[in-house]
């Protein structure tokens, strides 16, 4: 609490023999403002809720040779994920390496992925995600992040074992662009 000394003595005597008294100043005992800095940090990180972790619902088919998705090659984008958030891409079959194998990053797919969208009847439209060794957690919730922000309809994508062939086209395509 704080304290103050008002002990003056009685009056103002003057003399030879009289001392001045000292003044005194106030003084403030801070010991329970650190108490109850303690208390009130205490009542918040017992009363706060903690952040929900959120996940994305991902629709798996089942293996029904039945009621597989027939689509044509024209209407088949496949992603391929490269390593430094670099995203590869063809259209169709693999047939001519040199002319459909391109490249992309984050930024640029989603234009890609809409003009996709744009030019094929939504029946025959299907995107193929394949992740390289190098490519990350991330990235391949960053391509399923832009399905859902694009509106592609669920079935429409899906996620697939990468071919050796691709695996080594990537593998070029960053030795000549200096990808580390």
């Amino acid at each position: 609490m704080a304290e103050m000394d008002t002990s003056s003595g009685g009056g103002h005597k003057k003399g030879p023999g009289v001392k001045k008294p000292k003044k005194q100043s106030t003084r403030v005992d801070l010991t329970p403002m650190v108490d109850l800095g303690f208390l009130l940090i205490t009542f918040f990180v017992f009363t706060t809720t903690m952040s929900q972790a959120t996940a994305m619902n991902m629709n798996e088919p089942k293996d029904d040779p039945n009621n597989q998705l027939k689509v044509k090659n024209s209407g088949v984008l496949t992603l391929l994920l490269g390593k430094s958030d670099q995203v590869y891409y063809y259209m169709g079959e693999l047939t001519d390496p040199t002319k459909q194998f391109k490249s992309s990053n984050f930024k640029d797919i989603r234009q890609v992925i809409l003009d996709k969208k744009k030019a094929t009847p939504i029946g025959d439209l299907m995107y193929i995600i394949k992740s390289d060794k190098e490519a990350t957690f991330k990235n391949a919730i960053d391509v399923l992040d832009e399905m859902s922000i694009n509106d592609v309809p669920p079935g429409h994508y899906a996620e697939v074992e990468m071919s050796d062939t691709e695996a080594q086209l990537i593998k070029a395509t960053e030795q000549a662009n200096g990808i580390k």
